[in-house]
């Protein structure tokens, strides 16, 4: 096993064993919590450790394809900080206006 491997696994295992001792809420009480006031379809989620607290990382597909990032807090499930891409938009102008005739 490669050295990044095993660093995969020791965060995977820190991760359960946080879950376990009651230090985050399981995920899918976390999901419950975020879409009540960030809907979207869960395309990502990470778990990792950042200054002395566990955050679930999640990137959600909104409406209108808009890309929003949130950190949220594991054992909380206050979103920390939120990030959105703005959805993309149509190539030319012409493309998504309505057609015009004299």
């Amino acid at each position: 096993m490669s050295a990044a491997h095993a660093d995969d696994r020791s965060d995977h295992d820190r991760a359960r064993a946080a879950l376990k001792a009651g230090e985050v809420l399981p995920l899918q009480d976390v999901l419950e919590k975020v879409q009540r006031s960030h809907p979207g379809e869960l395309l990502e989620v990470e778990l990792e450790r950042e200054d002395g607290r566990w955050v679930y990382e999640l990137k959600l597909l909104q409406s209108g394809g808009r890309l929003l990032r949130l950190d949220v807090d594991a054992k909380t499930a206050a979103v920390l900080r939120s990030r959105q891409r703005p959805a993309p938009e149509a190539k030319t102008p012409a493309a998504s206006a309505p057609e015009r005739r004299p």
